[in-house]
C-alpha cells in the first residue's frame, strides 16, 4: 500500500505540472500525460495503445485503453474501454465501461466496469473478483471466482469456489469448477450436460432475505437520499447561474481533458486522505490534517456537482453553441444531469461504477482549476 501511495503522490505532481509531455513513437495517445517514476510508468490520455515492456508498476487512465505490453508489476487500468492483451505479473486493477482481461496474469485480478470479460486466452493464477452487468468467463481461474452481476456466462476452468450474487448464472459445455458453487440468485443456474461442478452446487434464495421485514430506518433514509439530490440540484443551478463563466470553463476542462480530469479525480481520492492520516500522525500535523479533511470533503461535493455541470453542458454543446452559452440552460441541464446520475446510482451494479467515474472527472476537473489560477513559477 505504501508504494501505491507514493506512486499516486508523485504522479498527481507530475501530471499536474507537465500536461503537454511529449508522445513516445510506440504509443498512440490523443491528448495524453505520460511520466516514467523509476521503473513505473504513469499515463492518462483519451486513446492509449501500450507495446513497450513495463518494468514496474503501470498506472493507465482514459477513453481507449489497449495494454498489449508485459507488466512485471501491478496494473491499474481505467476507462472507457479496456482491454488487457500483455501478461501481468503482479495484480490487476480494472473499471470501465467495457473491460476485457485476454492474458496471463501471476496473482489476482479486481474489475468493476459495465461489461467484462475474461477472454478464453486469460490465465489467472490467482482469485478473481468482479462487480458488472454482464459477465463472460472464458479463460481459466486458477483459484476462486466472486462475482456481482446481472448476467454470468462461465464456459472455462475454475480452480476454486465459485461465488455469485445476481439474476442469471449460466455455464457452459467447457466450464470446470473444481470447488462449489454458491449462488444468491432470482433463477437457477442454466447448467451446460457437459459442465462439471466437483463441489455441488448451493443455492441462498432471495425469498430467505426477505422473510425479515425491512428495517423502519431504511424509508427515512430513501427521503433523505431523494432531499439531499434536490439539494445537489438545486446548487449545482445555483453554481452556473452565480458564476456562469467559472463553471463554463471548469465544464470545458473536464470534456476536453476527459482521461487527465479521471486520472487526477483518481489520485485526489486516495491521496488525499492518506496523506491527512499520515499527517494527523504527528503531534503537530492534526491541524493540517483537520484542514485537509475538510478540503477533501469539500472536493467531493465540488465534484459531484461538477460532474453534472460537465455532463449538462456536454449534451447542450450538442444542439448548438447557443444553447451552450445560455445561462438558463446551462443551469437546468446541470440540474437534470445530477438527478440522471442520481437515478443511475441506483442501477444495480453498473450504477455504482459509472457513478464513480462521473465524481472522479468532475474532482479531477475541478483539481485543474488549481494548476490553471497558479502563479507562474
Amino acid at each position: 500500500m505504501h508504494r501505491i501511495f507514493f506512486l499516486a503522490v508523485l504522479g498527481f505532481a507530475t501530471a499536474a505540472l507537465s500536461v503537454n509531455a511529449a508522445a513516445p513513437a510506440n504509443s498512440r495517445v490523443d491528448r495524453r500525460v505520460e511520466h516514467a517514476l523509476g521503473a513505473d510508468r504513469f499515463i492518462a490520455g483519451a486513446s492509449v495503445l501500450l507495446r513497450q515492456p513495463v518494468a514496474g508498476d503501470l498506472f493507465v487512465a482514459g477513453g481507449e485503453l489497449d495494454v498489449v505490453a508485459t507488466v512485471e508489476g501491478d496494473a491499474v487500468l481505467a476507462g472507457g474501454r479496456v482491454r488487457l492483451d500483455g501478461a501481468a505479473r503482479e495484480d490487476v486493477y480494472a473499471a470501465g465501461g467495457r473491460v476485457a482481461v485476454d492474458a496471463s496474469v501471476a496473482r489476482n485480478v479486481r474489475i468493476a466496469g459495465g461489461s467484462v470479460q475474461i477472454g478464453p486466452r486469460a490465465r489467472i493464477s490467482g482469485g478473481v473478483s468482479i462487480a458488472a452487468g454482464k459477465v463472460d468467463v472464458l479463460g481459466a481461474v486458477e483459484h476462486y471466482l466472486q462475482i456481482a452481476a446481472g448476467r454470468v456466462y462461465i464456459d472455462g476452468p475454475i480452480g476454486g469456489d465459485v461465488e455469485f450474487t445476481g439474476r442469471d448464472i449460466e455455464l457452459g459445455p467447457n466450464a470446470r469448477i473444481a470447488g462449489t458453487l454458491r449462488y444468491l440468485a432470482e433463477q437457477p443456474p442454466v447448467v451446460d450436460p457437459d459442465a462439471q461442478v466437483a463441489g455441488g452446487i448451493h443455492s441462498f434464495m432471495r425469498e430467505q432475505s426477505t422473510k425479515f421485514s425491512a428495517p423502519p430506518w431504511r424509508g427515512l433514509a430513501r427521503i433523505v437520499l431523494w432531499l439531499w439530490t434536490v439539494g445537489l440540484m438545486l446548487l449545482a443551478a445555483v453554481l452556473v447561474a452565480g458564476f456562469p463563466g467559472s463553471t463554463l470553463q471548469i465544464a470545458a476542462t473536464g470534456r476536453k481533458r476527459l482521461g487527465l480530469s479521471l486520472v487526477l479525480g483518481f489520485v485526489g481520492l486516495v491521496v488525499i486522505p492518506s496523506a491527512a492520516a499520515i499527517i494527523a500522525s504527528t503531534a503537530v500535523g492534526v491541524p493540517i490534517a483537520l484542514l485537509a479533511g475538510l478540503f477533501y470533503l469539500g472536493l467531493l461535493l465540488a465534484g459531484y456537482v461538477t460532474s453534472g455541470i460537465v455532463l449538462g453542458d456536454a449534451v447542450l454543446s450538442r444542439w448548438g453553441k447557443e444553447h451552450a452559452q445560455r445561462t438558463g440552460r446551462r443551469a437546468t441541464a446541470a440540474a437534470l444531469a445530477i438527478l440522471l446520475i442520481g437515478l443511475i446510482a441506483r442501477v444495480p451494479f453498473a450504477g455504482p461504477v459509472a457513478t464513480v467515474i462521473a465524481l472522479l472527472i468532475g474532482m479531477g476537473a475541478v483539481l485543474l482549476q488549481f494548476r490553471r489560477t497558479a502563479p507562474a513559477a
